[in-house]
Parts: C-alpha cells; structure tokens; sequence
C-alpha cells in the first residue's frame, strides 16, 4: 500500500476545524469516542432503507483524527474533502450519490468467497461424529459447543482442511468475505495459517457483528476468531475479532464500536498482544477501556476456556486503560512483575534471521532509534532491507521512507529477499510470491530526494493511526536532508 504522495498529502484537518464546519452548515451532531456522529445524508429517499428508529438517527460517522466518514446504513464512505463535497451538492439540491458498486477485484473475491461458502460444510453436520471430534480436537476447539458454532455460522473445508468463518455485511447480511484457517504442524509446535477473501488490506471483517444487538453497551474485543467463540460461550458478553488480530486496527471499523460504553481488549498471551491493546485504547478513547493483562493465569480466551479457568473473573479484574498523572508501586506492582516473567519479551521482537544481532541489540523495542552508518556501496540498504522484512514478517508494522532509491528498486530487492531466489529465472513463480508479499504489513511513504522534516512528520504520524506503524526505516538521512543541512545541525 503506497501512502499519499508528497504532491498531495492529506489536507489534515482538525477537530475544531470539523465542529466549526458542522455548527456553520447547521448539521446536528453529537460527540462520540473516537468519531462524531451525524443524520446520514445519503439515506434521503432510500425505499429499501428502515425507517431509522428516532433512539439511532445518526448513522454518519467522522473520524475525529482524519476527517474521513462512513455511512454505516448504506456503507457510503469518503475523505473529509468529499464529505465537504456532498454538503454543497446538498444544498444545490442533488441527491448524494449513494456507495459506489464494488470495484472489478472486490466483486471477484466476493464470488470466489460465495463458491467457497457454499461448498463448505456447517462444522456441526460432518458425516459422523467421529470426523466433528477429530475436526474440533485438530483446531483445539473440543469445548466450543455445537450451538455456539452455529450462532457464529462457523464451517469446515474438507479440501483445504480449513476452518471457514464468513463476514457478513452489518447491513443488509450479504456475505462480504471470508477467512481460512487451518493448522501446520512444525515439529511438535502447531501454527495457525490464515488467508482472507478479499485480500488482506481490504478485509474490514470485524467477526461476530450482525449478532450485536443495538442495546449492548458491553464488548470484549478479541484478536482471534477462536477466542470470541470462547469468550462468547464462557461468558455471554458480545464479543468480536479484529481482522489481523494485535496487528492492527483499522479506523474504518471505528464507527462500528461507537455505541459501546464500555470495551475490554483481550488480545492474546504475550507482550506484544498487551502493547497492541494499549495502543488501540488510545484510538478507541482510553475512559471506556480495559485490558486483560497477559499472564499464566490470564491466557487468551481459547486457552482460558481448555484449562477451565473462570474467564467472567478475568474480565473483572480488567485493568482500566486510563491511570492518572501520578500513580504508586502498588498500581505498577503487577506490570513489574510481567516484565520479569516475560524478560525475553520485554528485550524485544527477535530477528529470525540474525542471531548475532540478537546478541547486540536483544531485539526490535518501540521508541528505540537505531543508527546504522557505513561509506557508499557497504551494503546498508541491502543489510537494512532483510533486517526490516524480517521483523516485518513477524507481524510488525513497518513504514519504509527510501529517500536514496525509488520504491520499485527497494521493493524488487525485498521481494528478492522475501522469496529467497533470483525470481527473474523463474518469472512464472511471480505472482505466487507477489500474493505472499503483499500480505505483509509493509507499507512505503513516496518521498524522494530531499524534503521538508515536517511533511515527512506528519506522513508517519498520519501512517501510526491509520496503519499501527510500529517501526519506521528512514533512509538515508543525508538524502532526506539535503546535504547544506549536514554542516549547520548535524
């Protein structure tokens, strides 16, 4: 995914600028968590619309962050710009256009997904129940009932040997997409392999939505489909999934936790999943957060329910997100204590493919900088660019900005290096190594040559909300600078 370029970066626009327009044009809003919410002018004179029930008029929400919009009742979403655009043509009395038919790639994976579906099998009406055991045993889910499967609409992919969970539109109950999951087997250790319809970077499922119901207030955000059947079946509380899990989580599906008072997240077992958590709080308003602090007494969900332990009491003891400016030992005591368990975690995300660095630096640490010189032609781009797939293909956001050469150069050599072969000798492998690239949470700022410091700023910031960037690669310093710099402000 390529950032907007420097000709045109996102106008930013801020939330006073927002509220000022809103009062202006005499639109009435009211102030969420993370978005305003309006009347929806894109569902005037809609047939097929309900009447919207006068409790929930304003299904129109604008991020407070970007300015950005969606309509959650005709799923009609834009910039700031174009929701700017659509009020005038208000007012000159056009009709909004209404969401656009789904572009050519969107409706072939919608189709493909549809074959899918269709083929796969209801996970509670396998030939015998020998082959649901064996099924359920195989994805470590013998304790999810049958009912909770169905309430969730889970299937199994005989050919694929996959689990299938649908995404259905909030809307109108089309299905919009899937994931698949099935399980590798590494030696003794299991991993989980996942694929989505549509490809990742437009899959905006938030699992187990068309079962809310208006009135919850409650949620537990999980990051793991498993985990919210679980933690649905432990404890009947509404609980969802997030697409890529404590990788990410998307502003488009803010909108759709707006009506909940109250959220927990309880994303997974490790640092990493905690540090994700508390980053999303901070999206998500931090006075209506909790987290569920990793520990061998707190597993995720889906481990919780298999070892019997009480996941209601673990939703209790949900710390809240927001602490005040001054705090106690007896309020750090329990994260110390996590750091000295996890000492391994806390040094940071291992490189897979450099132990001698691991030595050096322990491992990738947010708000870290590291500096990496050598003269012209050592290698360090080349040295710099397996160092960042590498973290990157561990799930880390990563934010390339290559002021020295252009994007397509730097993505060949990293995709050389993803694929580990010359793919120019074997170009009818392309695509199946590009589909793999593409998946990773890789994205390139189109800078180039020297540039002002606080464009570049303000690409990364708008780049950590919108994608979770949690490292950024700058090089090199000299070319984004401009060389008259060096001598003044080195």
């Amino acid at each position: 995914d390529v950032l907007p370029s420097p000709e045109g970066p996102v106008p930013s626009v801020s939330i006073t600028e927002i509220r000022q327009y809103l009062r202006a044009q005499g639109i009435p809003f009211h102030d969420g968590y993370s978005c305003l919410h309006t009347p929806s002018f894109f569902t005037d004179g809609r047939e097929d619309q309900p009447s919207p029930a006068a409790s929930a008029p304003y299904t129109l929400f604008i991020d407070k962050m970007t300015g950005s919009f969606l309509c959650t009742a005709t799923l009609a979403e834009g910039t700031w710009q174009d929701f700017q655009a659509n009020v005038e043509l208000q007012h000159r009395g056009v009709p909004s256009p209404s969401s656009e038919e789904p572009e050519e790639d969107m409706r072939r994976a919608r189709e493909d997904a549809r074959c899918i579906w269709d083929r796969a099998l209801p996970l509670w009406e396998l030939l015998d129940e020998e082959e649901t055991n064996k099924t359920k045993a195989m994805f470590g889910i013998s304790l999810v009932t049958d009912a909770t499967l169905k309430r969730f609409g889970v299937r199994y992919l005989r050919t694929a040997k996959s689990l299938v969970f649908p995404w259905f539109s909030p809307r109108d109950a089309t299905l919009k997409g899937l994931k698949l999951v099935r399980v590798e087997k590494k030696g003794d250790a299991i991993a989980y392999v996942e694929e989505t319809l549509p490809r990742f970077d437009s899959y905006r499922n938030l699992f187990g939505l068309p079962l809310i119901s208006r009135r919850d207030t409650e949620l537990v955000l999980t990051g793991w489909e498993l985990d919210a059947l679980a933690l649905h079946q432990a404890t009947g509380v509404a609980s969802l999934a997030l697409p890529r899990g404590a990788t990410c989580l998307p502003p488009a599906l803010l909108p759709y936790l707006e009506q909940f008072k109250r959220i927990t997240l309880w994303l997974g077992e490790d640092l990493r999943s905690w540090q994700a958590a508390k980053l999303f709080a901070r999206k998500l308003s931090l006075k209506r957060c909790s987290l569920v602090r990793p520990g061998d007494l707190q597993p995720r969900p889906l481990e919780a329910l298999n070892q019997g332990l009480n996941l209601t009491k673990i939703l209790r003891a949900a710390l809240p997100a927001s602490h005040k400016s001054i705090v106690s030992f007896r309020q750090l005591r329990e994260e110390v204590f996590g750091e000295l368990v996890n000492t391994e975690q806390v040094a940071g995300v291992k490189w897979a493919r450099f132990p001698e660095l691991n030595k050096l630096l322990k491992g990738h640490r947010r708000g870290e900088l590291t500096v990496f010189t050598g003269p012209t032609g050592s290698g360090k781009t080349t040295f710099i660019s397996e160092y960042a797939l590498d973290l990157c293909m561990q799930g880390v956001c990563t934010l390339w900005g290559s002021f020295e050469i252009n994007n397509v150069r730097l993505a060949k050599i990293m995709l050389t290096q993803f694929a580990a072969q010359r793919l120019e000798d074997q170009l009818e492998l392309y695509d199946e190594w590009a589909d793999r690239f593409e998946d990773l949470p890789l994205y390139f700022m189109t800078f180039h040559g020297q540039q002002n410091i606080k464009t570049v700023i303000d690409t990364m910031q708008h780049a950590v909300y919108m994608y979770d960037i949690t490292h950024v690669v700058v090089d090199n310093l000299q070319f984004m600078m401009g060389h008259e710099h060096l001598s003044v402000d080195r």
